[in-house]
């Protein structure tokens, strides 16, 4: 059990985290409207995308979970931030989907990297 959790934990934000992919390697317009209000399509769009597999790989990966997860805390911790300041909870008429997805996987990022911070050499 004390193995599962952590490893369902990683599987759900890796989940999470690529499926979004097919939404801003596509360009779809979803995506296209909340990166253009930010001021970062396309190329804010695309460098996101790729960090997010990043991210999504090291939480797969038992050595490098816990890059994964600081990762995930960082890219997330950037969405929140522009759910709060320029696009608001709720994106096109989605019910704040977007935005509860982007706090639960925060919230399990950083539930991982404090079941993981024995594993980080310099702490």
């Amino acid at each position: 059990m004390k193995k599962a959790i952590p490893l369902v934990l990683r599987i759900i934000v890796a989940i999470i985290l690529i499926q979004t992919l097919r939404f801003k390697f596509t360009a779809h317009p979803d995506s296209v409207y909340i990166f253009s209000k930010v001021g970062l399509e396309p190329y804010g769009r695309i460098a996101t995308g790729i960090v997010e597999l990043i991210a999504g790989i090291l939480l797969l990966i038992p050595k490098t979970v816990w890059i994964g997860a600081t990762i995930t805390l960082g890219v997330i911790g950037g969405a929140i931030f522009m759910h709060l300041t320029k696009l608001g909870v709720e994106i096109n008429n989605d019910g704040g989907v977007l935005f509860i997805t982007a706090l639960l996987t925060f919230i399990l990022s950083g539930i991982i990297l404090w079941i993981k911070r024995r594993e980080i050499k310099f702490f």
